[in-house]
């Protein structure tokens, strides 16, 4: 199973990024193969982010995303293609997961900020 980690870095000891579609990096979790991969996150800069980025991951097969908040477009997205969203407020990639392992992360049935909250302006919180 491939889950995948909103991060700031590259690596499962990098914090986690409480952005979705404008996170920096994602590192994603092959937990069948017990190994991680980072991958940048390019989709962060024009209208859309969230959407770009969800399908992004869709292309890589992720089942799984830990995130800090994630927007009405992205999630409908995910959840289409039938990828559970959790959130988190684990302070690392590795702290995410183990925190989602141990069913202690939240299932994600509505998004959690409004769209465009990752651009700086706040966002509209429900």
């Amino acid at each position: 199973m491939k889950v995948a980690v909103t991060a700031q870095g590259k690596d499962a000891t990098a914090a986690v990024d409480p952005r979705f579609g404008r996170c920096q990096y994602f590192v994603i979790a092959d937990t069948a193969k017990n190994t991680f991969e980072a991958v940048a996150n390019d989709n962060g800069v024009a209208g859309g982010a969230g959407v770009a980025t969800a399908q992004a991951l869709l292309n890589r097969g992720v089942e799984i995303v830990l995130t800090g908040n994630i927007g009405p477009n992205a999630l409908r997205v995910l959840q289409g293609a039938g990828v559970k969203v959790y959130t988190t407020t684990a302070p690392t990639v590795q702290a995410a997961l183990q925190q989602w392992q141990a069913g202690e992360a939240m299932l994600l049935s509505q998004a959690n900020v409004g769209s465009h909250f990752g651009m700086g302006q706040g966002g509209n919180r429900w």
